[in-house]
């Protein structure tokens, strides 16, 4: 089949005036709760594993939903304005657009940050829909002040500081990465790992022990977050970041069946 004739794209306007963006999503039909695919940093809704999931929803007649966060792939806005806070509200308003009332919040990377933002809001009902359980693939929640503050130079942060950003070599692009003061500023005020965490639906956590970008320890330390929750953690001893090998694909989509079976609706 073609993409239009499945796999249905849309866009949807957020903020106003000047801070307005045009975020791109692209919607399967089928039953809820619906897997919502949320990206890594500078990762696009046309990765592999997100074409992955989108073929195992479609054999399962479940509904699908995918979004480009601002500044990536298929949507307006720039890159350097993003942040956490920004991304989070792109997806609600994707996820409300589409007319979800019940999700299942797929998170890869800094995605999971992301998904676990989502289910903080749906717990305080302020989204359109309820949050059924969350998978989380190589988790980085707080990766700004856990993960990269820690190993910054002096330079670097001084960079940051004065010139408002920090651009570093990436491992999966000729272009470098781009951190900025914001994305740092607004980190700071959106961390998830400095209290319990309560989600009051299932977990799924697969993570690489390979990985150069979030040492599983950040996973273990997430669980300990989660400990009051139905949360399970499934490491991939030679799994590196993406997860994206043939092997890696065919355990998230046993995972998420797990977690479907899991699913109190």
């Amino acid at each position: 089949m073609q993409d239009g004739e499945r796999d249905f794209g849309h866009k949807v306007v957020v903020g106003a005036n000047e801070d307005a963006r045009q975020i791109a999503y692209r919607t399967l039909p089928g039953k809820e709760p619906t897997i919502v695919w949320l990206g890594g940093y500078r990762s696009d809704m046309r990765g592999t594993k997100a074409e992955y999931l989108l073929e195992a929803a479609e054999r399962e007649k479940r509904a699908f939903l995918r979004l480009d966060y601002s500044g990536h792939g298929e949507s307006g806005g720039r890159f350097e304005d993003g942040t956490i806070s920004r991304w989070t509200e792109e997806a609600q308003a994707a996820i409300e657009a589409a007319g979800a009332k019940s999700v299942l919040l797929v998170g890869s990377s800094m995605g999971a940050w992301i998904a676990l933002k989502l289910v903080a809001r749906a717990r305080f009902g302020k989204t359109g829909f309820s949050v059924s359980g969350l998978l989380l693939l190589a988790p980085a929640p707080d990766f700004t002040e856990r993960l990269m503050r820690p190993r910054l130079s002096e330079i670097q942060l001084q960079s940051i500081a004065t010139k408002g950003r920090l651009e570093e070599p990436s491992s999966y692009s000729a272009k470098p990465n781009i951190y900025t003061k914001a994305l740092f500023d607004d980190g700071a005020a959106n961390l998830v790992m400095d209290a319990p965490i309560e989600t009051g639906c299932p977990v799924a956590i697969i993570q690489g022990m390979e990985d150069p970008d979030v040492p599983y320890d950040h996973a273990l330390a997430l669980m300990s977050c989660l400990s009051a929750d139905d949360a399970t953690l499934t490491l991939v001893k030679d799994g590196d970041h993406r997860l994206s090998r043939p092997s890696d694909l065919e355990m998230i989509a046993r995972v998420l069946q797990s977690l479907f079976e899991r699913v109190r609706l």
